[in-house]
């Protein structure tokens, strides 16, 4: 199970759209659930929102700037690596705060996709290109590069 907790409601339709397509499309591979939490101004309430998301029998990812970078064949290494040893992975999206340290330290490692900061949806929609670009890289099949 691929599990992404986010913070915030998706408004803009393209974004929509984009993310429905790859979350069809990584369906074929492995079941993906997105939660969608409240968008909270109060960081200690969203906190406490995203920390019941956080399963200590899954490998937990904290998305962050400050995390480690991959390239896409090595985030698809990784990634089968983790899907190895666990059944579940869980990607922490924070909200326009970012996550709270004390989110961090529970995770088992924070992933970087970027220096730059994302709208949250757009954000979505990379991570689920990601990881579906990962499963054709683990399975051999071609994508484009």
């Amino acid at each position: 199970m691929i599990n992404i907790v986010c913070v915030g409601k998706i408004k803009e339709q393209y974004l929509s759209n984009l993310i429905n397509d790859y979350q069809k499309r990584i369906g074929k591979y492995h079941k993906i659930n997105i939660i969608e939490l409240k968008d909270n101004e109060n960081i200690s309430k969203e906190t406490k929102e995203i920390i019941k998301y956080v399963d200590a029998k899954a490998y937990n990812i904290a998305l962050t700037i400050s995390g480690i970078k991959y390239n896409s064949m090595d985030f698809s290494a990784h990634f089968d690596e983790i899907f190895i040893k666990n059944s579940t992975i869980n990607f922490f999206i924070g909200g326009s705060n970012g996550l709270e340290k004390e989110i961090i330290d529970l995770c088992d490692e924070e992933i970087s996709f970027s220096d730059f900061t994302f709208p949250h949806g757009l954000f979505r929609g990379i991570l689920l290109e990601q990881i579906y670009r990962a499963f054709k890289i683990i399975n051999n099949e071609k994508y484009h590069k």
